[in-house]
């Protein structure tokens, strides 16, 4: 891993907690913290020409990765869904290999690093062997992950997954889904050999659970999941698709969102993924409680999902960020693209979420920035003295931002260019990404085609 290091960067225009300011001076400690930050400053250090503070990705299976493409054909099924994707991913599931999932997860890392990421929130729920038999060290995949994110130098919060269950009605797991499976005793045991394993990693490494959804965890060790998370952020997918709405209310009597809000202190430290199926007065109730919603567009779009009421839930103070998901497709920027552009289509009408003082592209990108940190327990989130410095430089010689200030840049980045106009990296003062590229990228995509031509050979 790149390790943190002293210095200074010099910025014509950059993104503040305040707003836009010229000619910024960053100084950065060895410990991967931001300890000055000057604006109208003389020159001096790496000369940027666009500095933001960088995003968070909030929402991450790592070996989906390697599916990608994989699912676009018709089954038998008379209409695909999300539920027939689902047990292409399973099946996919029975050829996987610890080895196997660490070069997946140091590829899908390195290109979240060259599209703009600094971090990552691993929704990590593989965990056993195929057939469910524990490895010898219960820790070994989150070993792989943590492992991953050594070579890659991506900020990580890791979230072990807690799967119990088929269904709300208490089935078992099935074939794929006995990879994912524990009871309260051992998923204990398991997030405490995942703490074990951060301990390698930088002091930004962040320890959280994630329950992986109401339809999986019974409602007495959902509690005792949320409680021994102590103060550590709480992932949770929630009502992402009609059916397992409609399962949640023939069990619970309530929709998912009411559900959770009713019977759990919902507040800051939780990140609730999707949230597609919102009634109106969810959706305002979710804006209030203060949690995160985790939105995944590009995702959401592939798996048909439905559409998040985003123009209701900021309009009532609500808090977002982005995350790839399944990883079909890594890409900041058009993260924020779909989601804008899926508020278009529903309402018919253009720059949605625009306000008086900032622009589309600048709601966008400061919501992801700052809902990505807050998810992640990450501090991280701005260009501030004290912050982790999570930023990227922008390639100020592209022609799509040439004569761009301000504002224009994030509109001309989000929806003119794309995750190319990305030059340079940090993640925590790690000087990851350089010139566009990852600085170990040949090394980790060699990797990746032979994991990948080992897997074809398996499937």
């Amino acid at each position: 891993m790149p390790a943190a290091t002293q210095t200074t960067l010099f910025a014509e225009q950059a993104l503040l907690p305040g707003g836009w300011a010229k000619n910024v001076a960053v100084d950065v400690s060895a410990d991967g913290r931001i300890t000055r930050v000057e604006s109208n400053a003389e020159r001096e250090g790496r000369a940027i020409a666009v500095l933001l503070p960088s995003p968070t990705n909030l929402h991450s299976h790592a070996f989906q990765r390697a599916m990608a493409g994989m699912s676009e054909r018709r089954g038998p099924e008379p209409r695909d869904t999300f539920w027939t994707w689902r047990q292409i991913m399973f099946r996919f599931l029975d050829v996987l290999r610890p080895e196997d999932v660490e070069a997946i997860a140091a590829f899908v890392q390195m290109e979240m690093l060259e599209a703009g990421y600094s971090a990552v929130a691993e929704f990590h729920y593989l965990h056993h062997q195929p057939g469910g038999v524990p490895y010898a060290s219960l820790g070994e995949l989150s070993e792989r992950i943590v492992a991953a994110a050594q070579t890659t130098g991506i900020g990580l919060t890791l979230l072990p997954v807690f799967y119990q269950y088929g269904g709300l009605d208490g089935r078992p797991l099935t074939q794929g889904q006995v990879r994912f499976g524990n009871d309260f005793e051992r998923f204990a045991r398991l997030h405490q050999e995942a703490g074990k394993a951060l301990q390698v990693l930088p002091k930004d490494a962040v320890l959280g659970v994630a329950p992986h959804s109401l339809r999986a965890v019974s409602t007495h060790d959902l509690e005792q999941v949320v409680d021994y998370a102590g103060n550590g952020p709480v992932h949770m997918h929630l009502a992402e698709q009609v059916a397992e709405v409609d399962e949640v209310l023939a069990s619970l009597n309530q929709r998912p969102v009411d559900w959770l809000l009713d019977n759990h202190d919902v507040n800051g430290r939780w990140c609730l993924i999707h949230c597609t199926q919102m009634t109106e007065q969810e959706t305002v109730r979710l804006a209030q409680s203060g949690a995160v919603a985790g939105l995944c567009p590009i995702t959401e779009s592939s798996l048909g999902d439905g559409i998040f009421d985003g123009v209701r839930y900021l309009d009532n103070g609500g808090r977002f960020g982005v995350g790839s998901d399944s990883n079909i497709r890594i890409s900041l920027s058009e993260e924020l693209r779909t989601l804008e552009y899926s508020q278009r289509l529903r309402d018919k009408c253009r720059a949605s979420v625009a306000t008086t003082d900032r622009s589309t592209g600048r709601v966008l990108f400061d919501g992801a920035v700052a809902g990505g940190s807050q998810a992640a327990g990450r501090a991280s989130g701005s260009v501030s003295k004290g912050q982790f410095a999570d930023l990227i430089a922008l390639d100020g010689t592209a022609i799509d931002l040439e004569g761009r200030m301000g504002d224009d840049v994030l509109d001309a980045f989000i929806f003119a260019g794309d995750d190319r106009l990305v030059s340079e990296v940090w993640s925590a003062g790690r000087h990851v990404v350089t010139g566009g590229r990852h600085i170990r990228g040949e090394e980790i995509r060699n990797r990746y085609r032979a994991t990948m031509k080992a897997l074809r050979e398996r499937l």
